[in-house]
């Protein structure tokens, strides 16, 4: 597979905390959404592709079962708002407010 974070592909994903895993999926969530607000869908998928390549990355890696019910459950609902019918009813505000609690709590001992 080509990843686009090389890096992170090659095994520093596994050293973050899933805190600050959800605070970089978010970021690209966010990047995504920008670009969509933007109307440049080429970059918004080009961010959101990110995103998904980050949450798989998660997804290889848990340990934890509740972590692995959460973050299968945030891919269902980012693809179906992105892509799908949003059978969810997901607004931008509930993403930029979902992941920010991550954000917050992966920065709060810095």
């Amino acid at each position: 597979m080509s990843y686009q974070h090389k890096e992170l592909a090659a095994g520093r994903w596994r050293k973050l905390s899933f805190l600050e895993q959800m605070a970089n999926i978010g970021g690209e969530v966010e990047r995504a959404l920008n670009w969509q607000g933007k109307n440049n869908a080429d970059y918004a998928q080009q961010a959101f592709e990110r995103a998904l390549e980050l949450i798989d990355l998660t997804l290889e890696n848990i340990a934890i079962p509740t972590h692995l019910k959460e973050i299968a459950r945030v891919r269902e609902a980012l693809v179906d708002y992105f892509f799908g019918t949003n059978q969810y009813m997901s607004t931008e505000a509930s993403w930029r407010k979902y992941f920010s609690h991550f954000t917050y709590a992966a920065r709060k001992d810095y």
